[in-house]
């Protein structure tokens, strides 16, 4: 079963801060970790959310707005998609994420919908 971990209001070091080598490191670990148990679907954190664009449409009518959904109270920082054998598995990787330390995991199964195409067409244009 496919779990998606939902990355919440962790602190991303930049690259000039003292602290990035080994945050990347432990963030490197963790997607290994996930790679050696053959769960590790693919990764990838977003940027912050001062980039971010919402799109509503309400009663045809399409609102462009500038950063996160207005109703959002926290920051998705990032997801991992795994593989797992069971909801347990997901939530113990989930408790040795790195990102966890700092801020929250929602580990959610991803739905599977009978007639939806949503599989990317090479995981490698995803970069991994």
């Amino acid at each position: 079963m496919q779990y998606m971990l939902l990355i919440y209001d962790c602190e991303r070091p930049e690259p000039s801060d003292p602290g990035f080598a080994e945050a990347l490191a432990r963030v490197n670990a963790f997607a290994d970790e996930c790679r050696r148990r053959g769960v590790f679907v693919y990764g990838h954190p977003l940027q912050g959310e001062h980039t971010a664009t919402t799109v509503t449409v309400r009663d045809g009518r399409t609102l462009i707005t500038d950063g996160p959904y207005a109703e959002t109270h926290e920051h998705l920082g990032g997801a991992y998609v795994l593989d797992c054998r069971d909801l347990d598995e997901a939530l113990e990787l989930a408790t040795i994420c790195p990102m966890a330390e700092t801020g929250g995991i929602e580990v959610r199964p991803i739905a599977g919908v009978p007639g939806l195409d949503h599989q990317p067409a090479n995981l490698a244009s995803t970069g991994e």
